[in-house]
């Protein structure tokens, strides 16, 4: 098969590409087994969701199997509540897993596999500081040198060994090291650690294990060991591969290695503006309350993202929109929401809501009267049929769709303008009343009872048409709007530079990067009935406002709403 601009390959991308050639050359078997490998040190955030797609999807996509496997090498930072939240996130994205695994499955295996190669003479027990062996491994343009316990006899290392796992030795006193090569140019083979000391409780085994293997010496084998086939991961992880190979050539020594084996394989990594990823600088924010949770809508995490309104639909296809590659590139948050925008168009329910209302009377409309009118709740799909809007002689409106003294190519209401309120009738603008303070309270019109919607009247055409709610028959409700929290475009380099400068911590240059307007709490808005009616709505359209959805902390006596995305990229048009 030949891989390139062939009809056959044509629109894939490279590692679906890698799949379709290894398939065909009938590697491993013919099968096709992938994982999705997280620590459970945290909640997924949007970077995951490409690795998501990609590991689920090719699985997906070529009859395969994608397993979830928890990287718990690291009880110090691992907990069950994250492990939850994993699995939620997934599902919410759109895939189901074929088995669920853990790297401590494994510890048995790996720890035996350890004392094989102290015996063979390919690890030792190193008793140097770190900073000490940092320093002895020299640089990539200088070999490092050899540990003075490199060549420590084995039974010394593997007495040792145990000792770290019955948690007679302190954290950081003794590592066990593979021992490869100190002239290697990958400084990642400059014997490696492969064991150090957790003396903290594990999530799953408690107490049994002292030793933890290194991520470098659990992955490979816990993939070997899985029957993975594509071990697909981002681009830092490059360098590594030669170790990987090497750990699993070892673990398989005397096996048929050339067809039969995992391999490695990677992509681009998902880098946003405005954006500040990694579980470490999340849970800063988090801890230090410069957010609302791991789920605040202005959090790159997954759960944030669907709290904010977010459709699964809408994320897979931006990954989709930006590929994958090998080399790194910083994407337009602006994409993202483009993204979200073009799906929640096609499936929100489009229904009313006043941000900041303000009073229009009808002077010439009967006292008491109120009429319903049909309002279309998507036209994108005509067959998710109409809900009845009550009409009345007193209205609510946005501010914004009334001035007093308008430029010239204003077409909302403005004294002596008409304008068509939408599903109902045209009006004609008049007077207004202010407050003390020079406010306008109120503005006041006249309808054209043969213009309403429907009626052969209702041809007459004007320039503006503006949303409008019944006051006595609308419901109050707080809308939040959310913005980017960053002021900076890349506020990882950013924050580097500015703790470079001041010599401060994470949280004080986070401190300086925030938003201060990436939250705006409105607390005296207005939506129709038929929003409070039909709490199981997920994505709304509030008309010619944006996208909207219920907060978690909604509820029938305090309806509370988040700001998804507006319906245009506001940011651009502001010129940012």
């Amino acid at each position: 098969m030949i891989i390139g601009n062939s009809p056959k390959t044509t629109g894939l991308n490279f590692i679906e590409q890698i799949v379709e050639k290894d398939l065909a050359e009938g590697k491993n078997g013919g099968r096709l087994q992938t994982r999705f490998p997280p620590e459970p040190n945290g909640y997924l955030h949007i970077g995951h969701a490409k690795a998501i797609c990609m590991d689920f999807g090719i699985a997906q996509k070529y009859g395969g199997v994608c397993n979830l496997r928890f990287d718990d090498t690291n009880p110090t930072k691992e907990d069950m509540e994250y492990m939850d939240s994993i699995r939620e996130d997934i599902k919410w994205l759109g895939f189901e897993w074929g088995n669920e695994y853990y790297a401590s499955d494994y510890f048995e295996q790996l720890w035996d596999f350890a004392v094989k190669l102290i015996k063979e003479g390919k690890a030792y027990i190193d008793e140097q500081s770190s900073e000490e062996i940092a320093l002895q491994k020299g640089t990539p343009t200088r070999p490092g040198t050899e540990s003075p316990y490199r060549n420590r006899p084995a039974e010394e290392s593997l007495e040792l060994f145990e000792k770290m796992n019955r948690g007679e030795v302190e954290e950081g006193k003794m590592v066990l090291r593979a021992k490869i090569d100190m002239a290697n140019p990958n400084m990642h083979f400059r014997d490696p650690i492969i064991y150090r000391v957790v003396n903290h409780p594990h999530p799953r085994t408690g107490t049994k294990w002292k030793a933890y293997p290194m991520y470098d010496f659990a992955h490979g084998q816990s993939d070997y060991f899985e029957g993975v086939t594509h071990s697909l991961c981002t681009l830092e992880f490059v360098p590594h591969r030669p170790l990987y190979d090497l750990f699993v050539d070892w673990v398989k020594e005397g096996k048929d290695l050339d067809d039969n084996r995992p391999r490695q394989y990677e992509f681009n990594k998902l880098n946003l503006n405005y954006v500040l990823l990694s579980k470490r600088n999340l849970l800063v924010m988090v801890k230090e309350g410069l957010v609302d949770g791991w789920d605040d809508p202005r959090m790159p995490t997954l759960c944030g993202f669907r709290r904010r309104g977010y459709s699964p639909e809408g994320i897979r296809n931006f990954v989709s929109k930006i590929g994958y590659t090998t080399f790194d590139a910083l994407n337009d948050f602006a994409l993202l929401e483009s993204a979200v925008r073009e799906d929640l168009n096609d499936r929100a329910t489009r229904v009313s809501a006043v941000l900041n209302p303000i009073k229009l009377i009808i002077d010439n409309y009967p006292k008491g009267q109120t009429e319903e009118m049909l309002a279309v709740n998507n036209p994108e799909h005509p067959e998710e049929g109409e809900h009845n809007i009550t009409f009345s002689g007193e209205l609510w409106i946005e501010r914004d769709d009334f001035m007093e003294d308008a430029p010239k190519k204003y077409f909302r209401l403005t004294p002596g303008n008409e304008v068509r309120l939408k599903n109902a009738y045209i009006v004609k603008c008049g007077d207004c009343v202010k407050d003390e303070n020079g406010n306008v309270v109120e503005v006041h019109c006249t309808y054209d009872p043969d213009s309403k919607s429907g009626m052969p009247g209702a041809n007459r055409k004007v320039k503006g048409t503006i949303h409008w709610l019944s006051c006595e028959h609308s419901v109050p409700a707080e809308v939040r709007l959310y913005d980017r929290l960053w002021k900076v475009e890349n506020p990882r380099d950013e924050m580097a530079a500015i703790r470079e400068e001041k010599q401060c911590d994470a949280l004080t240059a986070m401190q300086e990067m925030i938003n201060p307007d990436s939250l705006q709490v409105l607390k005296n808005c207005y939506v129709e009935k038929f929003v409070a009616e039909h709490p199981e709505m997920k994505y709304m359209q509030f008309q010619r406002i944006g996208y909207f959805t219920f907060d978690k902390e909604a509820n029938p006596e305090h309806l509370v709403f988040n700001r998804t995305v507006s319906l245009k990229d506001s940011w651009k048009k502001a010129g940012n």
